[in-house]
């Protein structure tokens, strides 16, 4: 775990990193928490849902959400620890939730019942987008990561979730263009994202978020199946991708990308592993496991194996930001363990309170 990893030419000190969260806290506290996050010991903070829209919130293109990027990589740059972002495209169909307004007004809706709707509405439109509007947001892309990097990031990172997942997926994308039916068109939205990075910054590495949809049983709605990803990999490789960071795809339950200790399919350390060797049978680029990991000595057998390059982690540091540190001083004992009990880190969220933990250790850092 703490001998240095290349990803694309960009040393990490060690092979533990964050992993993108959408932590929904005032600015000044995510600073501080992902500071504290940095301090803990952990090579890189990978920093969730950083929009390529140069008209959303927290743009990379305006002063104020430029200027809170530099400030987070500024932050964790003092720990001595790499900063990551995770450039995304939202794919909520916003004209299609128009009708629901009045519903949302009167609160007639739970936050169930919004995310089912929100779902609902995103096939219709990622089949009916104008191919001039995709080529225009997949272009969008570049941009925006040149401006990343100027903030500071040293890494980019493709979210294949959101709109990429939505068009990589049978089950939203039902186009019959250049961008939809065979899984090589499904993957070309992904692929032009990518592309476009890398036209803009030759030399940066870039990691993909692989969101990876199941059957039997059925979990995850975006995102590509076991069986696709002998297509997806390779031309995401050839696009320019240096990593692959693997992971259950989004759009079904929260509580299944996000699994609970008592998730009737994914209760087991490292739930989403098994994703990662089948994402092995096509690459040879670094592969990152994620997916409910908080034992060190688990963590260090899995990467001495070569089954993963790397791990990350995000409910555990939040619950004890100094799990690095502790692990390589020998310290597991006293390490705050995720119980995945989800109270205040998704329950939180959905709450729009923020992620925290009952074990919060952070705050007093």
């Amino acid at each position: 775990m703490f001998t240095p990893i290349s990803l694309g030419g960009l040393v990490l000190k060690n092979r533990i990193v964050f992993a993108p969260t959408s932590l929904g806290m005032r600015q000044e506290e995510e600073i501080k928490k992902l500071s504290a996050i940095a301090q803990g010991g952990c090579a890189m903070v990978i920093v969730g849902d950083v929009p390529v829209g140069k008209h959303e919130y927290l743009s990379l293109f305006s002063h104020s959400g430029f200027q809170h990027y530099q400030q987070i990589c500024q932050a964790v740059h003092r720990h001595e620890c790499l900063a990551c972002a995770q450039l995304h495209q939202s794919n909520s169909n916003l004209s299609g939730m128009l009708k629901h307004i009045p519903d949302m007004i009167f609160k007639k809706l739970t936050q169930d019942d919004l995310r089912r709707l929100m779902n609902e509405e995103i096939a219709p439109g990622i089949t009916a987008m104008p191919a001039k509007k995709i080529r225009e947001i997949t272009a969008s892309f570049g941009p925006a990561a040149r401006q990343a990097q100027e903030a500071g990031f040293d890494m980019i990172q493709v979210h294949g979730d959101r709109m990429c997942g939505s068009f990589s997926s049978e089950v939203f994308n039902h186009r019959t263009d250049e961008y939809g039916g065979s899984p090589k068109k499904r993957a070309e939205f992904a692929v032009e994202a990518v592309m476009a990075v890398r036209r803009e910054l030759p030399h940066m590495p870039i990691d993909y978020k692989l969101a990876v949809r199941q059957e039997n049983p059925h979990y995850g709605n975006a995102g590509v199946l076991l069986e696709e990803l002998s297509v997806f990999v390779p031309m995401l490789e050839k696009a320019g991708v240096t990593s692959f960071h693997v992971t259950l795809a989004d759009h079904s339950s929260l509580s299944d990308p996000i699994p609970p200790k008592n998730h009737p399919y994914f209760p087991m350390e490292g739930c989403f592993l098994p994703y990662c060797d089948e994402v092995r049978r096509y690459t040879k680029l670094p592969v990152c496991g994620v997916g409910g990991l908080t034992d060190p000595e688990f963590i260090e057998n899995q990467i001495e194996s070569g089954r993963i390059d790397f791990a990350a982690m995000s409910r555990q540091l939040i619950a004890d930001a100094e799990w690095p540190n502790k692990a390589r001083q020998g310290q597991c004992q006293t390490i705050h363990r995720c119980i995945r009990c989800n109270q205040l880190c998704l329950n939180g969220m959905l709450d729009h309170k923020g992620v925290h933990c009952i074990f919060d250790r952070t705050d007093s850092n």
